[in-house]
């Protein structure tokens, strides 16, 4: 029995042994697979990082080929570099070389000039440039005859020419009612002593009002002409005086021109009042009423500004009262919109800049200064009033036959050819007259001879040429007077 059971334990034992065998020498086989696994990914491996190594050295080799050849290339460069700054440094040397020897040459030859010539360097320039200044004073006056040969030549049938062109651009009630008066003369023998000996009487007429007086065929009355209305009034008051009083001679029409433009002062201020009080505006100020009264003497396109802005007040006004608007504050700014007109000719500045400044300066309310810096929009209008202003300007300008366009048109080019011949300095006065056809230019004596004189009126007929257009041709007259005065005692 006990045999038995240790054959059993050992045959069992034996087979547990086999088990265990088999196991092993399983493992062992599996163990053997993973080192030969693990062996070839390790040569993989290996033969990964060679071949990565021996492209990497490849790589290096040529980038160190490259920056090898560069470097040779930069080399090459700078050496060609010193080489052209050596060269250029040798240049210099003999560039300077050069220049002194030039300068020897020239120092030599001045000095040789010097002793021939037996002048120094500064007298003989100075001897040269007197020379060259009377050659060119020379060709200048003798241009400016040339000129003056060659404008007399023409006169006639520019003359002509002018008139047919005039008489094409203007309509004749327009042109006469806006810039030509008329004095009636109680005889034909008035207008020699109008005239005066050698035209002295007639030239200082002229010359004081700056009218253009036409003393023609036409019977007992003389025709003056003039774009400025105000200088027509005076010109014509004047001369009415001088023929009721029948002394006519230079002094006499000095002290009657005098008196004529204190009259038109008057007249100015009486008609700045009595459109203040048709407009029912009782404390204006006195230098607005002045200021206002000189627009009766003012057109634009051919309407005259002091009925336009007595009309826009009055349109104003009216409009206002209807909706329910200021009437007072509507009227007053209305009758002053355009007031800046006045005094544009003579300053600086736009009509409505020139006007919100003088309502301001004379203490007008913000309301009615900001209609009329609003009324051709400069600024946009804020106040019910300040657009009933620009819109009664707009219905006074633009009614059938309030404005002329021709002779605004005409009228400004007259200020701008006395503008012209006033922008140069010892000016003392100069008038458009002939219609535009000749600008006379009074000069200050003492700054003027007869050689610069004549270059000021080639130099004012240039300016004309280049800054206007016009008909025809403009002649350009300078006037230099010389007066010399003793008292007998």
């Amino acid at each position: 029995m006990a045999y038995l059971m240790y054959k059993k334990y050992t045959r069992v034992a034996e087979e547990n042994m086999n088990i265990l065998k088999k196991d092993s020498e399983r493992e062992s086989a599996i163990k053997k697979e993973a080192l030969i696994a693990a062996k070839d990914a390790v040569k993989s491996e290996r033969e990964r990082l060679i071949e990565e190594t021996r492209d990497r050295r490849q790589e290096f080799a040529r980038t160190e080929e490259k920056l090898t050849k560069r470097e040779n290339s930069i080399e090459d460069k700078l050496q060609s570099i010193a080489e052209r700054e050596a060269k250029i440094d040798k240049q210099k040397d003999e560039l300077v070389e050069k220049e002194n020897e030039i300068a020897d040459l020239e120092r030599k030859h001045i000095e040789e000039l010097e002793r021939v010539s037996g002048l120094s360097a500064d007298e003989a320039k100075n001897l040269l440039l007197d020379k060259l200044r009377a050659d060119l004073q020379q060709e200048s006056n003798q241009l400016i005859r040339e000129n003056e040969i060659r404008i007399k030549e023409d006169a006639d049938q520019k003359a002509k020419e002018i008139l047919t062109t005039v008489m094409q651009r203007c309509l004749i009630d327009q042109v006469v009612e806006s810039t030509v008066s008329v004095v009636q003369l109680p005889s034909d023998e008035m207008k020699g002593r109008i005239i005066g000996r050698e035209g002295r009487n007639i030239r200082t007429l002229e010359t004081l009002t700056g009218v253009d007086f036409i003393i023609d065929d036409t019977p007992e009355a003389v025709v003056l002409s003039c774009f400025d209305p105000v200088r027509r009034e005076i010109a014509k008051t004047a001369l009415e005086k001088l023929v009721l009083d029948g002394r006519i001679h230079p002094v006499r029409i000095e002290e009657t021109v005098e008196r004529a433009k204190a009259e038109i002062e008057q007249k100015i201020f009486h008609e700045g009042e009595s459109a203040a009080m048709d407009m029912g505006i009782m404390n204006l100020h006195k230098e607005l009423i002045k200021t206002l009264g000189r627009l009766y003497y003012r057109t634009s396109y051919g309407q005259n500004v002091l009925k336009h802005s007595l009309e826009v007040g009055h349109i104003a006004g009216m409009i206002a009262a209807e909706i329910g608007a200021d009437v007072a504050i509507t009227k007053r700014a209305g009758l002053l919109h355009d007031i800046g007109k006045a005094v544009d000719q003579t300053q600086e500045g736009t009509h409505i800049e020139l006007g919100v400044e003088l309502a301001r300066k004379y203490g007008e309310k913000e309301a009615v200064i900001h209609a009329i810096e609003a009324h051709h929009d400069d600024v946009t209008a804020k106040t019910i009033e300040a657009v009933l202003v620009k819109l009664a300007d707009a219905i006074s300008a633009g009614r059938p036959g309030s404005r002329r366009d021709t002779l605004e048109i005409y009228i400004k080019r007259l200020q701008k050819l006395e503008e012209i011949a006033t922008s140069y300095e010892g000016i003392k006065q100069s008038f458009a007259v002939q219609a535009g056809r000749e600008v006379r230019v009074i000069v200050q004596p003492e700054k003027f001879d007869d050689t610069t004189s004549a270059k000021l009126a080639r130099d004012i007929a240039k300016r004309i040429e280049d800054e206007l257009d016009y008909p025809g041709q403009i002649r350009v007259t300078v006037v230099r007077e010389v007066r010399v005065t003793e008292v007998a005692k």
